[in-house]
């Protein structure tokens, strides 16, 4: 989803991207989906979950669409740092 460096919360993020698994398959519902997202900076990396459940066939492909649209880019990655944070201090 993005490469290259900028700055977010102190830390210098180098990449960001979305991985899908699926869980497993309904034969009505089809795909059950697990987005996470990994976001490596250079204080660490963290994956956390982004959504999931039933999303259909798309679903990672919607969930960037999504993103990229409606400036949830910046967000995901505050929260994914914000979670950093916090388990490098309880470790």
């Amino acid at each position: 989803m993005s490469s290259g460096k900028f700055l977010e919360h102190d830390h210098i993020v180098r990449n960001v991207h979305l991985n899908l698994y699926i869980q497993k398959k309904d034969v009505k519902l089809g795909p059950y989906s697990l987005i996470t997202a990994f976001v490596e900076t250079d204080k660490g990396t963290i994956e956390i979950t982004y959504d999931e459940g039933y999303r259909g066939e798309n679903a990672l492909e919607d969930a960037i669409v999504f993103l990229t649209s409606h400036l949830g880019i910046s967000g995901l990655i505050l929260r994914s740092i914000i979670q950093l944070e916090n388990l490098q201090k309880h470790e």
